[in-house]
């Protein structure tokens, strides 16, 4: 970990390390342990050329090659070391492991990835319930929560939130950035809530034992999960509008609503999305939202879900927003870049926001809630 400077004095850092280290970390948008800035810079040039080699012309289908790629190394292969070394030194118990839902291909294609990830790494158990969760972290292993962020894949057919839930799905975002069949994204230019299917789905993720996730929700359709669900509402990964008005950001109404159904709140680390200035983004302006949000509501229902940093290359992540972000949503020149939140830029750095949240004021108590229990105390009342 690269500490970063919060004026603390050597005992409140060890005290903040020891907090961290003892506690019940959980990363509802994990998209690590691998980041950008933790991948060898040789594998740059290598992954370029590999990729260049196979699509010669087509910059989207080198970056969906290199993806592939990493993710083969990481698996089973010359990364495994680092991805298990990011994810320990990190102190994240648990993180989510994603499914695609784009369609049905990829619904199986994504399964297929995750489940070969597990089999490949018997430290990373693939947990249902709370309880493993509290298992994994007392055996010194590491939890898998097997999360999705899409639901086109699913079409009107239930059954398939019912295959996804058997395999192991217990996070399941309504939409993400566009409308869809369930309801609207935080992106499209109406307010449309949830459709009537979507209602029907929200009752199906309560009844199977899945969490309802608004995290790139349009604003009624936030409204709406809150208002038809019968079990605790989250927002994965987002920020306080009121901190910095972006459309992936929530506005009070949806904090105050999320937080009235006994759910939580993850503050992401998104330099494009928290502040102004996504090249000099601190992990200040990331606690900022935390404090705003917890003025707001109260610490239980504040959690952290970073979304950042992505396992790909620089490359990788300009030719993602040149040829691809606009085409899921976000407007042409916004999105992911290769900017990064200055205290969080490689996973090994969480440490970081337990010793910013120590330099808040914050409690042990308190801080224990923020950078896991919260989330832990939903998945307990939801996944049964």
């Amino acid at each position: 970990m690269i500490p970063y400077d919060f004026g603390l004095t050597e005992q409140e850092q060890r005290h903040a390390k020891a907090l961290h280290d003892e506690s019940i970390v959980i990363d509802m948008l994990f998209q690590g342990p691998i980041g950008t800035y933790a991948l060898p810079e040789s594998l740059e040039e290598e992954l370029l050329e590999l990729a260049q080699e196979q699509h010669p012309h087509d910059e989207v289908a080198q970056v969906r090659y290199a993806t592939y790629t990493i993710r083969k190394w990481f698996t089973d292969g010359r990364l495994s070391d680092l991805y298990k070394e990011c994810w320990y030194e990190s102190g994240i118990t648990a993180g989510c492991r994603q499914l695609s839902v784009t369609d049905k291909d990829s619904l199986l294609r994504s399964m297929a990835e995750i489940q070969c990830e597990f089999d490949h790494k018997p430290w990373l158990l693939k947990v249902r319930h709370a309880e493993e969760i509290e298992r994994a972290h007392e055996q010194g292993l590491k939890a898998g929560i097997v999360t999705s962020q899409e639901t086109m894949g699913y079409g009107k057919d239930l059954s398939l939130l019912e295959l996804a839930y058997d395999f192991g799905l217990r996070v399941q975002q309504l939409s993400y950035n566009n409308h869809n069949l369930i309801g609207a994204g935080c992106m499209e230019p109406n307010d449309a809530g949830l459709s009537n299917f979507g209602i029907k789905f929200v009752a199906k993720c309560n009844e199977l034992g899945i969490i309802v996730d608004t995290g790139h929700c349009g604003r009624q359709t936030t409204l709406d999960a809150c208002k038809y669900s019968k079990a605790p509402v989250i927002a994965s990964h987002t920020g306080a509008e009121k901190v910095y008005p972006h459309a992936r950001c929530k506005s009070d109404e949806e904090l105050k609503a999320i937080a009235s159904t006994g759910g939580v709140v993850g503050i992401f680390a998104m330099p494009w999305f928290i502040a102004e200035d996504p090249k000099n983004t601190t992990i200040e302006h990331f606690l900022d939202h935390i404090d705003y949000v917890v003025r707001l509501v109260g610490v239980d229902h504040v959690g952290i879900g970073t979304d950042w940093p992505m396992p790909q290359t620089k490359w990788m992540a300009l030719a993602f927003k040149k040829h691809v972000a606009h085409t899921i949503g976000f407007k042409p020149g916004d999105g992911p870049s290769t900017e990064y939140v200055h205290g969080i830029r490689d996973y090994r750095d969480f440490g970081n926001v337990t010793a910013g949240l120590l330099s808040r004021g914050y409690s042990d108590a308190d801080i224990k809630k923020i950078i896991g229990g919260n989330w832990l105390r939903v998945f307990g009342e939801v996944c049964k």
